[in-house]
């Protein structure tokens, strides 16, 4: 039976942060080889996936980065309003992580 399973279930850690004052970076971290590689193998953290999720362009998103090494997936965007400029709500970028908590990735038992 085919299912889906949160992100937010799968993964150790999912932050976001400042990449210089015209980038936000997100970080999605697993603990083990097996749950990351699914996880890839699924296509669920793609360029335009993400763009859907933030309301962007896919040409917004400047990396989607898989680090086999760390079980880790780095995306790097750029901010819709450099970071402490008027109207801009998260100087640090450290809230803007929470749209991928719900990403639904394919998940057979």
């Amino acid at each position: 039976m085919a299912t889906t399973r949160r992100l937010a279930d799968l993964a150790k850690e999912i932050s976001s942060k400042n990449a210089g004052n015209y980038f936000l970076t997100f970080d999605i971290v697993f603990d083990d080889a097996a749950t990351y590689e699914r996880v890839k193998r699924s296509g669920a953290i793609s360029r335009e996936h993400v763009a859907r999720l933030y309301g962007i362009p896919p040409d917004q998103i400047t990396h989607v980065v898989h680090f086999d090494q760390g079980n880790a997936v780095k995306v790097t965007m750029r901010r819709p309003w450099v970071s402490g400029d008027v109207g801009e709500s998260d100087v640090f970028g450290a809230q803007q992580y929470a749209p991928l908590l719900d990403v639904e990735i394919p998940w057979a038992e």
